[in-house]
């Protein structure tokens, strides 16, 4: 016979995030929820006991599960959820679900920044300001800032955020393409979408590309050298995805050798990235460092996801909100 899950006035949350101020979100909610914050992952072990629900992300590791025997409800901060041991959670009866649709607007938006850096030549208008250096017209049109409207944008992953992204591209007057493993179910306004396999085509006509979609096996080093030299050599890379869909030495290679024209990078394959990196010098590269999610309005998003499932829980609602398991 299956326990029933805790009610409210019992449940016991706790927020593992090293940054996220969750705990005080939640508080300001008058929920009457009980609640606590770790910043870190000792902290969490040391209060496992007795936990009811955790909301977590990047703290994770599959040890937390020996020191919090009464976990029942594991709520991720991201979409991601490929550090989740889905066999063991599911055989200990720990239900899982994602907040994916949490960032879309902040990733979206952020996307279009680094595309507008890299067309409008914000890297070096903020350089010449600092160096008080007035630049004059430039009389070579390939030099020169670019226009969106009438250019295509490809994106790779129509879920959530790649259905905004499509949505804010329309607005400039651009052609859209995109991939989707189901392109009947695809809901941003792109102009076509086809399936994943059919990528190539992206490749080809993009004058700008966008990673939307998970890590995993399909996806891993997706973009390399092969797939790189099929891109216009006029064209930009935004990866707002994961930094393993990039093989990050072939793009280092791509961008210096003018095999693409840039790339405005959000994720690298290691984070932080190396002080070695090449990418850091590049005049044609804008870098943020794993930011495009992070506003002011993340945790207000994250607690209504995870009110919305503490809600179905404590009434036995079979369904969750974004449901892993």
């Amino acid at each position: 016979m299956t326990t029933p899950f805790p009610t409210k006035d019992s449940l016991r949350i706790c927020f593992a995030h090293v940054a996220y101020a969750l705990h005080d979100t939640l508080q300001m909610r008058n929920s009457g929820i009980q609640s606590f914050q770790v910043w870190d992952y000792d902290s969490l072990v040391a209060r496992g006991s007795g936990l009811d629900v955790l909301v977590i992300s990047g703290l994770w590791n599959n040890d937390i599960l020996a020191h919090a025997p009464d976990l029942r409800f594991i709520q991720s901060i991201g979409a991601g959820y490929d550090q989740f041991p889905l066999d063991e959670l599911r055989s200990r009866g720990i239900r899982l679900a994602n907040a994916s649709g949490v960032n879309k607007n902040a990733v979206s938006e952020h996307t279009f920044s680094l595309i507008l850096s890299l067309t409008r030549h914000l890297k070096s208008g903020a350089r010449n300001q600092r160096d008080h250096f007035w630049r004059g017209m430039i009389s070579e049109i390939p030099r020169r800032e670019d226009e969106l409207a009438g250019k295509t944008l490809g994106i790779v992953g129509m879920g959530a955020i790649g259905s905004r992204v499509a949505k804010i591209a329309k607005a400039f007057d651009m052609t859209v393409l995109a991939t989707k493993r189901n392109p009947a179910t695809a809901e941003g306004p792109a102009d076509k979408v086809v399936t994943p396999d059919r990528v190539d085509e992206l490749l080809t006509q993009s004058d700008i590309l966008v990673l939307t979609c998970s890590l995993n096996h399909r996806t891993r080093n997706l973009i390399n050298a092969d797939s790189l030299s099929r891109m216009k050599p006029t064209a930009y890379l935004i990866n707002m995805a994961r930094g393993g869909c990039v093989d990050e030495s072939a793009l280092i290679d791509a961008l210096a050798n003018g095999v693409i024209a840039g790339a405005g990078l959000d994720v690298v394959d290691r984070e932080p990235l190396p002080d070695d990196s090449p990418l850091w010098d590049m005049d044609n590269v804008v870098l943020t460092p794993h930011t495009g999610g992070e506003t002011q309005a993340y945790e207000d998003n994250v607690i209504d996801i995870l009110l919305e499932n503490v809600d179905r829980l404590t009434s036995g609602q079979p369904d969750l909100y974004n449901q892993v398991l």
